[in-house]
């Protein structure tokens, strides 16, 4: 398969671990095992068990019936939101749990943004009776009070990130600090595919059950196991690698991947990385990253804070580079007014990283017999302060 990753742990030009020495143990020991571990026979019948019965798969695939109206086609929602703990996160770290608990580890560390990832490990840690250390930056933490709060709930210690911009970032540099510092007993669960090797590939891997099961519903529903489009969007971009999986050597399959461009890609105000992007390396892997001319990460900024990221996963650097992926941006006006659609047409509230996805259907040429599968990849419940607060300024009717 040319666009999954290659024994140097390579997308195309993309990919790698460029980690500080003290992590090398750490990272190679991850290397060695982590295909023999979740290939194994015992790993699969555990982790399918709990996808079923814990996490509540498969999600349905929805067919969106007034939204298929709106646009003039047929459009199947695959619905992640409805989730435990609300997004598709659930997926990866309940795989990574089940990997650390074969590698002996006692400990779990990660670091989380909006939190949705922070309390997606927190619950699996409280499920397997874990201790579980969340890195979060101090700004988040203020503005996703409720996540950090349901984080503390199931046992987690969420220390501050007080450092740099005190967000995601500085968060990610706290957590690889105490990996550092605790390499024997302790796994650390990234929450997208970024990262060194062999990150990237092992949550596009724990992700995969997306496009699986959208390929066996689909077949039920049309009789035909392959969409003409796949609908994802992209911060770090695990949810759009577990949708797209399946279907990255089928060329016609057209990928649609859907960045944040903020309050606009020039406006300096944004996180549109394939359009402001160059190559560099960040967090242990060589992938496109907005930053200044002498190589100085750019905060990104998003409406929604699982988008809010300076680069992508070196897998979608090298579908974007390829042609294999189209990349669309999308403004944080856009995307609200999407998220308030589908509410109102389908009943359905998106988190505002699911409503760049929906707003990306107003630019694409789709036809009336086109089958278009969107990943709707989280619930709208912690962006409700969000969506209220904004009202105002994105809806003037």
């Amino acid at each position: 398969m040319k666009y999954t990753v290659n024994e140097k742990g390579f997308y195309g030009n993309f990919g790698g671990a460029y980690i500080p020495e003290m992590l090398y143990p750490n990272v190679e020991e991850l290397k060695e095992k982590y295909l023999q571990i979740i290939q194994d026979r015992a790993f699969q019948d555990e982790f399918r068990s709990l996808l079923k019965d814990y996490v509540g798969r498969p999600t349905p695939l929805y067919h969106a019936k007034r939204l298929s109206e709106k646009f003039n086609t047929t459009i199947y929602l695959k619905r992640e939101d409805l989730c435990h703990t609300g997004a598709h996160k659930i997926n990866n770290t309940l795989g990574q749990i089940l990997l650390a608990k074969r590698l002996g580890k006692k400990r779990i560390i990660a670091e989380t943004g909006a939190g949705q990832h922070g309390v997606a490990t927190a619950t699996v840690c409280a499920l397997m009776g874990y201790d579980c250390i969340v890195y979060m930056g101090e700004v988040d933490m203020e503005r996703q009070k409720s996540n950090v709060e349901r984080m503390k709930m199931l046992g987690a210690q969420v220390i501050p990130a007080k450092s740099g911009s005190r967000t995601l970032k500085d968060a990610t540099n706290e957590a690889i600090r105490d990996w550092i510092n605790n390499p024997v007993d302790t796994h650390y669960i990234i929450g997208s595919v970024v990262g060194p090797h062999p990150y990237p590939d092992m949550v596009a891997r724990f992700q995969s059950v997306i496009s699986d099961e959208v390929k066996k519903q689909l077949m039920e529903k049309t009789g035909k196991e392959n969409p003409d489009y796949v609908i994802a969007c992209v911060g770090g971009g695990s949810n759009a690698a577990g949708a797209f999986y399946h279907f990255l050597d089928n060329e016609k399959v057209k990928l649609i991947a859907v960045e944040a461009a903020g309050k606009g890609v020039d406006s300096g105000y944004s996180a549109a990385t394939t359009y402001l992007g160059k190559p560099g390396i960040i967090h242990g892997s060589k992938t496109l990253l907005m930053q200044t001319e002498d190589g100085q990460v750019v905060e990104p900024h998003s409406i929604s804070a699982g988008l809010d990221y300076p680069g992508i996963g070196p897998i979608h650097a090298h579908l974007f580079e390829s042609g294999r992926a189209k990349f669309f941006s999308i403004t944080d006006e856009e995307a609200f007014k999407a998220g308030v659609m589908l509410s109102r047409l389908e009943g359905i509230i998106p988190a505002l990283e699911s409503a760049h996805a929906i707003a990306v259907l107003e630019n694409l040429n789709i036809k009336k017999s086109d089958v278009v599968v969107l990943n709707l990849s989280g619930r709208g419940d912690k962006d409700l302060m969000t969506y209220i607060t904004k009202k105002d300024e994105f809806l003037k009717d």
